[in-house]
């Protein structure tokens, strides 16, 4: 896996730059590249996701491939909740399907921490699930 030393922008974030951030990483978890995503991440990165805890670049890439095989047809909306210098709160959305074809509707907050290069170190997110008919959809495919 490449190696990336930095990810613009950089801490300490205003308004813009957190929404820059939140945009970007809208943008990286729609392409449900593993690989990709975790280049924003630092190599030692701690994540807290659900009841999960893991670290490092090698266990994101792990733990979104095993998300994206149960969690089909991912559509992700992120928005900007808070900032403060190195750090950045989100709300999030995002609607996919079992492999039975039930949609779910999973909403939640992340928690957000990076490093001087712009790098995340820390991720926190909770999240909550709602089942969903395929005509309660929001997040359509662009």
């Amino acid at each position: 896996m490449e190696h990336t030393m930095s990810r613009p922008p950089y801490p300490p974030f205003t308004e813009k730059t957190a929404i820059q951030k939140v945009q970007a990483a809208e943008d990286a978890w729609n392409t449900r590249d593993p690989d990709r995503i975790a280049l924003a991440y630092t190599q030692d990165s701690t994540w807290r996701n659900r009841d999960e805890h893991f670290q490092g670049r090698e266990a994101i890439v792990a733990f979104l491939k095993r998300k994206w095989d149960r969690e089909l047809n991912y559509r992700l909306r992120k928005e900007l909740w808070a900032f403060r210098g190195n750090r950045i709160a989100v709300r999030f959305v995002y609607e996919w399907h079992d492999h039975a074809g039930q949609w779910w509707r999973s909403h939640g907050n992340e928690l957000w921490q990076f490093n001087p290069e712009g790098l995340m170190e820390r991720r926190e997110a909770s999240i909550n699930d709602l089942r969903i008919e395929f005509s309660e959809r929001t997040l359509k495919a662009d």
